[in-house]
């Protein structure tokens, strides 16, 4: 799988979830953060489409509410 189809299935996991939750935000800065989650994650060698959208989702929350504790260990299905 290229990483373009890794980025975009990973990015759609994670703004899903999100979106379902209600947690999701204005859609461009919802976006960006997302995503910048995921490049940093690629630049850590990262490529599991899981992986990369899960840790999205923690980079968001804790974007959102800062005081919120990273790395739970609440189940995620995308």
């Amino acid at each position: 799988m290229s990483i373009r189809c890794t980025v975009e299935s990973a990015f759609f996991i994670a703004w899903s979830c999100l979106e379902q939750s209600g947690e999701l935000g204005p859609p461009d800065e919802s976006a960006n953060v997302i995503l910048d989650a995921i490049e940093a994650q690629l630049k850590t060698g990262e490529r599991r489409q899981l992986m990369l959208a899960n840790k999205a989702i923690d980079a968001y929350r804790a974007h959102v509410d800062p005081h919120r504790p990273s790395g739970g260990r609440e189940a995620r299905f995308g």
